[in-house]
């Protein structure tokens, strides 16, 4: 404290901020230090790193804008503020949507028209030339790309979207850096406090020994996780690219660096921090290097820091691994929100069974999460799909895990005999089977392959099951996150071969350039019942947005499955203080019949309203559901 005063009067800060820093100070400081003593005590060094990081987290304060003070102190008396019905999320890339800064501000109305009240904007910071990973191999944390635009670019926008009601997401890839950075070129320089930044070892004898437990995450691109540097003479720690060099996080300095990165970050206007591969940050031998419990000691450190000197961003946490280890991450002390990779994943599984078994298993015991937290429920992102359900889950209803995948892998590259999805394969492992699926929604979902064939009746087929799928993320509980392009059905784009940064990664094919042309027709050529295709899956998508807004019930979590005796139907009830809402879903293309006495004893009532159609529906006869049809039904 001593330190801190001296702190604040060197920089002049006025008593009231010193006064509201040091409340949350010492609401947080026992925790904060207790993990930080769990990370880094057993250094020497350790209290002159914990003083750092506390001046570090002081600044934070001094420096951010007001407007984002004021934010700050709303939320603090409002924790679950992202959990009303009325946040809906939008994903992209600005390149491939605007293509910069300045022309994605004047699509602001563009996400009002949708309904959109969050928006994520994909790695949009200096990257390397050429391959960067998409965008997750940063060379600066404090400058945009400038095809994009600038900093203050971004600072403009993130404050017209506040004035328009849109909450901004970016990420903080914070596992590694790229091999540009400035830190990783004053390594390869020779500095050796940088060098202390990374993983970098003299030979092979410590990489060996790591190698032996752990997995490799892209082993068409190269093998194992170390990375040969011709400059240096040395290997350092690669998980994901071999440009990618792993931070090295056991050292307390890389916490407080990465810590000034994550406040500057914040202070353009983030509400919230897109946590980038979460599983991977903390490396200890003997193990697999994942979902260690220091690592989440490390988030939770973060999130001490935010809530001291940033409380009105919040953290999302990206962790596509097991059922079990993704809820993990989840709590107000951690990641407030995350990826729903699992439901994902089991819409689609569901979509090619036309049957609910695993998904109603899977929702059964994992759906529910802390209070003040969310699920982010998403169908497509700019990553592949990966089948992370549980197999003891599968082989509890008698699906044998292993099979399982390979059959949902045929299914949706095509290999499968009837199968009417156009997926592409992504880093399949033909010594382990091993693969992930990549494409568009539409293409997924029987699109593409209807178009080719000019079949009429698939392209209506493909249309209902995407916005079937749509309808379950809008209603399920949690936010639901648009991938930018899914409302205008947009295929697979196979142009991406023809750039070399590009080709060897199939995950383009499902990142197609935004068609402005769209908007304009708002019609095409491709005739379908009720219109035209792009026509249709964009006002349907439009109402289904504008219907969840307007149900109470569709606010936080909480979700009651109910059993109707159909494996072919998804059911439960969502409620929010007095108000309830049923939501039936057929993911067969046969039509299905649900009991009226079950929907009367779930729904507590005899009547019902549709809220998607608006039919009124009675329960003293069965419902008749057609194939792939989504009710939500509110009492009347």
């Amino acid at each position: 404290m001593p330190r801190l005063q001296q702190h604040w009067e060197d920089a002049q800060v006025d008593e009231t901020l010193r006064h509201e820093f040091e409340v949350r100070l010492n609401e947080h400081w026992s925790d904060l230090f207790e993990l930080l003593f769990d990370l880094y005590g057993t250094r020497y060094d350790f209290f002159y790193h914990l003083e750092q990081i506390l001046l570090t987290t002081a600044d934070a304060w001094i420096h951010r804008p007001e407007s984002l003070r004021r934010l700050d102190r709303h939320r603090v008396l409002e924790p679950d503020w992202f959990a009303s019905q009325k946040v809906v999320g939008g994903a992209l890339y600005v390149d491939l949507f605007s293509e910069n800064l300045g022309k994605l501000r004047e699509s602001i109305d563009y996400f009002k028209q949708l309904g959109l009240t969050y928006l994520h904007l994909m790695p949009l910071f200096a990257v390397r030339p050429g391959d960067n990973d998409g965008g997750y191999a940063i060379s600066n944390y404090r400058s945009v790309d400038p095809r994009l635009g600038t900093i203050d670019d971004l600072r403009l926008l993130a404050d017209a979207l506040r004035e328009a009601g849109i909450t901004l997401v970016l990420d903080f890839v914070f596992n590694h850096t790229s091999d540009d950075h400035q830190w990783a070129q004053q390594a390869q320089a020779g500095d050796r406090e940088y060098q202390q930044f990374y993983y970098i070892f003299p030979d092979r004898t410590l990489p060996d020994q790591y190698e032996q437990t752990l997995r490799e995450i892209f082993p068409t691109v190269r093998r194992g996780n170390f990375t040969w540097h011709d400059g240096m003479r040395q290997w350092v720690w690669t998980t994901f690219n071999s440009f990618q060099w792993d931070l090295n996080y056991s050292n307390p300095a890389v916490f407080r660096a990465m810590a000034e990165e994550m406040f500057f970050i914040a202070d353009t206007g983030v509400d919230i921090l897109r946590l980038d591969a979460v599983a991977f940050i903390w490396k200890e031998m003997g193990t697999s290097c994942e979902n260690l419990p220091k690592a989440h000691k490390l988030i939770q450190a973060f999130n001490r820091l935010a809530r001291i000197a940033t409380p009105g961003m919040v953290f999302k946490s990206e962790a596509i691994v097991h059922p079990d280890d993704v809820v993990r991450y989840i709590s107000p002390e951690e990641c407030q929100i995350s990826y729903n990779p699992t439901l994902m994943a089991l819409l689609w599984e569901s979509l090619a069974t036309r049957e609910c078994r695993l998904l109603v298993k899977s929702l059964s015991h994992r759906h529910r999460l802390p209070p003040d937290t969310a699920w982010v429920n998403y169908l497509r992102c700019h990553d592949d799909i990966g089948w992370t359900f549980d197999d003891a889950d599968a082989a509890q209803i008698g699906i044998n895990a292993y099979d399982h995948r390979q059959f949902l892998n045929r299914f949706y590259t095509g290999q499968f005999k009837g199968s009417f999805a156009r997926g592409v394969p992504f880093q399949e492992n033909l010594d382990t089977g091993d693969m992930r699926i990549a494409g568009t929604l539409a293409s997924l979902a029987g699109l593409e392959k209807a178009i080719e064939e000019d079949d009429e009746e698939g392209k209506d087929l493909a249309i209902k099951r995407m916005l079937l799928l749509q309808g379950i993320t809008l209603s399920i509980g949690g936010i639901p996150l648009i991938y930018l392009g899914e409302e205008w059905a947009m295929l697979n784009d196979y142009e991406f071969v023809k750039d070399p940064a590009k080709a060897g990664d199939t995950r383009w094919v499902h990142r197609p350039k935004m068609q402005w042309e769209f908007l304009a027709e708002l019609d095409d050529s491709l005739e379908a019942s009720g219109g035209s295709i792009r026509r249709r899956v964009f006002l349907s998508l439009q109402r289904m947005i504008a219907a969840r807004k307007s149900l109470r019930a569709l606010a936080g979590q909480a979700m009651e499955l109910v059993n109707v005796n159909n494996t072919h139907v998804l059911s439960f009830v969502r409620h929010c203080d007095s108000h309830r809402l049923i939501v039936l879903a057929n993911f067969s293309e046969q039509p299905q019949t649900v009991s009226g006495n079950l929907l009367r004893t779930a729904g507590i009532g005899r009547f019902f309203e549709d809220a998607i159609s608006g039919q009124t529906i009675g329960t003293s006869h069965d419902i008749h559901l057609d194939g792939y049809q989504l009710m939500w039904l509110k009492r009347v």
